[in-house]
């Protein structure tokens, strides 16, 4: 392909109007890779890419759960008394939420401790 002093002077032309590299190739009948290098050899002003780059979203760290151990002798009336961990380490403790009213767990552990003990369970018996 040979670029003639016509083609370059319209190449400059619509370049400093801010056509787009497919406006000139069309109106050149080039390709948009002849018209990038075009410009780059005759330095000419370079722009910002039209192309958004997508800013990545920094996903937010949870805060670190401030787990509170509950020992034996901090449990009360109200305190969950799931017990976490292996009772022969140093970090077992007791769960210490409020409890469910009339149990000794709460929620979440009364969900774990009776699990399928509904009145409508099937017995072996029947």
């Amino acid at each position: 392909m040979v670029w003639t002093e016509d083609k370059i002077k319209n190449l400059k032309k619509m370049w400093l109007k801010g056509a787009t590299t497919a406006e000139i190739a069309k109106k050149l009948g080039l390709s948009k890779n002849s018209i990038i290098g075009k410009v780059h050899r005759l330095n000419l002003e370079t722009r910002p890419s039209p192309i958004k780059k997508a800013v990545p979203l920094k996903k937010a760290k949870p805060a670190p759960k401030k787990v509170e151990r509950i020992g034996i002798m901090e449990l009360k009336i109200n305190t969950c008394r799931w017990p976490i961990g292996d009772p022969t380490d140093e970090d077992f403790h007791f769960c210490g939420k409020n409890t469910v009213m009339g149990k000794p767990y709460c929620a979440e552990h009364c969900a774990m401790a009776y699990a399928g003990s509904s009145k409508d369970a099937v017995t072996d018996d029947e």
